[in-house]
């Protein structure tokens, strides 16, 4: 129920339902679920495991990827209809990414990553955005994730310093595009800091400064 009314609207009674918004909301919640998605002709299940960091999808993970909204769309939520592999039959099948000998098992860590990265989204979560400044925590963990260079360096940087949306749009590599990406991917692998009572945040709304929207 938590996370139905996470992904509902008090007003009007409806739901997000755009992929990254509800995976999101499963991740934070903790919430072990099978999403139905709606992909082209086709209703997909993927049942998320977040304890375990672990994602089931009968289709192929680049297949799923490389849809676009509106034909991925989040039809129905219910609870995991799978149960998870134990902890020492996934640490004997986990070569790599993507690289699993159960190929409908993936880290979903990766998943998520792929979707905010090559995904329809261009605009923040919802539960990232407005006036903040951003950190990245320093016990996340990206050992999932094929980092470029210049995304590598910008994850260093926020483990170093605060950083508003418009600032990181500015570092080689980035543009407001990629910066919102880079953030939405980090909040999915539940590793973004987001701080409103930040100086820096603080003096944004003082003074009226738009909105990272």
């Amino acid at each position: 129920p938590s996370l139905m009314a996470d992904l509902g609207d008090a007003e009007t009674g409806a739901h997000r339902t755009e992929p990254p918004d509800v995976l999101a909301a499963c991740v934070r919640h903790a919430q072990q679920v099978t999403v139905h998605l709606q992909c082209g002709a086709h209703a997909v299940p993927l049942t998320l495991f977040p304890h375990q960091r672990l994602l089931h999808c009968p289709l192929p993970i680049d297949l799923l990827l490389a849809q676009r909204d509106p034909d991925l769309q989040v039809i129905h939520i219910e609870p995991a209809l799978l149960a998870a592999p134990t902890a020492a039959a996934w640490s004997r099948t986990r070569p790599a990414p993507f690289a699993i000998a159960d190929l409908c098992w993936h880290p979903l860590g990766a998943v998520l990553w792929g979707l905010a990265w090559h995904g329809e989204r261009r605009e923040l979560l919802p539960e990232i955005t407005g006036s903040v400044v951003y950190r990245v925590s320093h016990g996340m963990d990206l050992g999932d994730v094929t980092l470029s260079g210049t995304v590598l360096s910008a994850v260093y940087r926020l483990r170093r310093e605060p950083c508003r949306l418009r600032d990181i749009a500015t570092w080689p590599g980035f543009d407001r595009e990629r910066a919102v990406r880079l953030l939405n991917g980090l909040y999915l692998q539940s590793g973004l800091i987001v701080s409103r009572s930040h100086p820096d945040a603080v003096s944004d709304s003082w003074f009226g400064a738009p909105s990272p929207r």
